[in-house]
């Protein structure tokens, strides 16, 4: 089976033939899909396209808009994980490249995520962009509260803060940023992850992989994630497709395996 492990689905860019997308995606091998909330005020909408059997939904706040709810509780993002579709807390993180939100407002509802991850035992679904020292002193800080399992989405940050997540017991997931050419520091981390918690992902409709880099992105995709990351892994592509099956239903739990 092949898994994306992060859609956007619900996004606009989707509004004029989502369902052909989703049936491309389909037709493409895709087996399961899993919806990334972008903020809890749109939750709504993401958890409406995981009615579908093969999709799946999160529920969170993207640190990009973490000014929109700057106290966020934890029990707010508890008691809508308790939907059984909802498989994930976030997408939650730190950005430090944009700072769309101020860098104190992305920490604080970044802990309220990790505390929701911990008491629901969740994963906690991490964007990371630029801000590797602090995202590692958050984690292991929220660790040492009480573990909680952890992805590293779509991964290109630098090789010391994916040595401490893995030394959280993190997951990494693989995008189509690892089939860029100029890629080869993401693709030289991705070599040295551990190699029982690495999925895969589109990030659509953004990242589209080579050759479809430039294009709006969409599951149907993921199979060129795949292949790099085989080639990168030096498995073998019947071979990737089993570890990152593997690896995806050991973390997310609450999904039944066929």
């Amino acid at each position: 089976m092949i898994i994306d492990s992060h859609v956007n689905l619900h996004a606009p860019q989707f509004d004029e033939d989502r369902d052909a997308v989703i049936a491309r995606a389909r037709a493409a091998g895709v087996g399961l899909m899993v919806n990334i909330c972008d903020r809890v005020s749109n939750f709504a909408a993401c958890r409406a396209i995981a009615d579908e059997p093969d999709i799946w939904a999160t529920v969170g706040t993207h640190p990009h808009e973490a000014k929109e709810d700057p106290d966020l509780a934890p029990s707010t993002l508890v008691d809508l994980a308790a939907d059984p579709r909802v498989v994930g807390i976030g997408e939650c993180g730190l950005d430090f490249h944009y700072d769309l939100s101020p860098r104190d407002t992305q920490a604080r509802v970044f802990r309220a995520h990790c505390a929701a991850a911990r008491e629901t035992g969740l994963p906690l679904v991490v964007h990371t962009r630029e801000a590797d020292e602090a995202m590692g002193d958050i984690l292991e800080d929220e660790h040492r509260r009480g573990a909680f399992p952890i992805l590293m989405h779509c991964y290109t940050s630098g090789p010391e803060l994916a040595r401490r997540c893995a030394n959280l017991g993190a997951w990494f997931s693989v995008s189509g940023i690892s089939t860029f050419k100029a890629a080869e520091d993401v693709r030289a981390v991705i070599r040295d992850m551990p190699a029982e918690r690495i999925i895969i992902e589109t990030d659509c409709p953004y990242l589209a992989p080579v050759p479809h880099r430039g294009r709006r992105n969409e599951p149907a995709y993921v199979p060129h994630v795949l292949a790099k990351l085989a080639e990168v892994r030096g498995w073998s592509l019947d071979e990737a497709e089993v570890r990152t099956t593997d690896a995806f239903f050991a973390l997310f739990q609450r999904i039944p395996r066929p």
